[in-house]
């Protein structure tokens, strides 16, 4: 890797000269911009507005342009005459916990390597201090014509240097958070749980930039003069979703992907509730619908028994209550033949009665008598 900075790492009364190198790389896919009529490139060209002509790069400066729209130039050898500490030093100012520094203010990422084998000893020193102290140390260095807050860290058997942006850098978030009214239920904080332990930890190695995969494969097919097949993004819906809903499809999808079976599912309050096919015994019905074909148990008897004599009481009820409402009710004025036509009806239903009993009676006195005289 190649160096960007030479410097030393002022610890103390102890000086380590270091190298800075870049410890990320950019792969996104560049472009140029060309006329589409003839290939033809697109430059830009420094152009002074006054006089409309291209300005070389030795005669331009830097210039601070006022409030009130005065131009104050600012050459390289201004800046070089300022009293910056931190010019060729990354100036260690304390140690706190890694946790003290909020990720917002972490910005570009560096190697730091000892610069000679002179070097080497303080350098191994630092990293162990730091490795066995468990903080990362606070520092200020210039870089590219500007003072600038770092972090250094140890990364493997490295001290590794991220740029800080100032703490007056960083914006408040005013007005970004949702509003204080919204609340989570324990039933949804479950579920999210849930999805979270399903899901399980991130394999950083395995990630990619499938985005730059797609378009070096286009740029191949162009080349290529192959057809670019055309895939059609999906349309973001806009309807309003049911949080529980959602979130419980999306553990039982993070379980499918993930191999595991199925065997129940989340109620609304969190809790897990066991899962029944139906006709599995708890019905008196199996799925096609016809009726099981079990015996009915001696208690399955008796409830039926009695059933049907609660069944005979209600009845026997409703006649009372019937009877009751007639007698009440004023009687209707009936024509005196069909009165007349009833009254015999009642009395010759009890002189038949009488006669079939004398007759049941006569034959078993007959009966009686054969057998004694046998």
């Amino acid at each position: 890797m190649r160096s960007i900075w030479n410097g030393s790492i002022s610890f103390g009364l102890v000086s380590i000269p270091v190298k800075l190198m870049n410890a990320t790389e950019n792969h996104a896919i560049s472009f140029r911009q060309i006329h589409l009529e003839d290939g033809g490139r697109i430059r830009y060209r420094k152009v002074c507005e006054l006089d409309e002509e291209e300005v070389p790069a030795s005669e331009t400066v830097k210039a601070y342009e006022d409030a009130d729209g005065t131009v104050i130039p600012v050459t390289d050898e201004d800046l070089a005459s300022l009293p910056l500490p931190t010019a060729k030093t990354i100036e260690i100012e304390g140690f706190v916990p890694a946790s003290a520094i909020d990720p917002l203010q972490l910005d570009s990422a560096y190697y730091l390597e000892a610069n000679g084998v002179p070097a080497a000893k303080p350098y191994a020193l630092l990293r162990e201090a730091l490795r066995r102290s468990g903080k990362v140390a606070v520092a200020k260095y210039a870089l590219r014509g500007r003072e600038r807050l770092g972090m250094l860290r140890v990364s493997d058997d490295v001290i590794a240097m991220h740029a800080l942006l100032w703490p007056d850098e960083i914006r408040a978030p005013e007005g970004v958070a949702p509003d204080a009214d919204v609340k989570v239920r324990d039933a949804e904080l479950d579920l999210a749980d849930a999805l979270m332990n399903t899901l399980g930890d991130a394999d950083m190695d395995t990630l990619h930039d499938d985005y730059r995969e797609a378009v070096e494969e286009l740029v191949a097919a162009k080349a290529a003069g192959e057809p670019v097949a055309e895939e059609e993004a999906e349309k973001p819906e806009g309807k309003v979703i049911d949080l529980m809903a959602a979130l419980e499809n999306s553990v039982r999808a993070a379980k499918e992907s993930h191999g595991e079976s199925q065997g129940e599912s989340h109620g609304e309050d969190g809790e897990v509730a066991d899962v029944h096919p139906i006709g599995s015994g708890r019905g008196g019905k199996k799925p096609g619908g016809s009726a099981s074909k079990r015996a009915p148990s001696k208690k399955t008897g008796e409830k039926g028994t009695a059933a049907k004599k609660s069944a005979a009481k209600k009845s026997a009820a409703k006649k009372s209550a019937a009877k009751t409402t007639a007698e009440k009710a004023p009687a209707k004025k009936a024509p005196a033949k069909k009165a007349a036509a009833k009254e015999p009806a009642s009395t010759k239903a009890p002189a038949k009665k009488t006669a079939a009993k004398k007759t049941a009676a006569k034959k078993q006195s007959g009966g009686t008598r054969k057998r004694t005289s046998a």
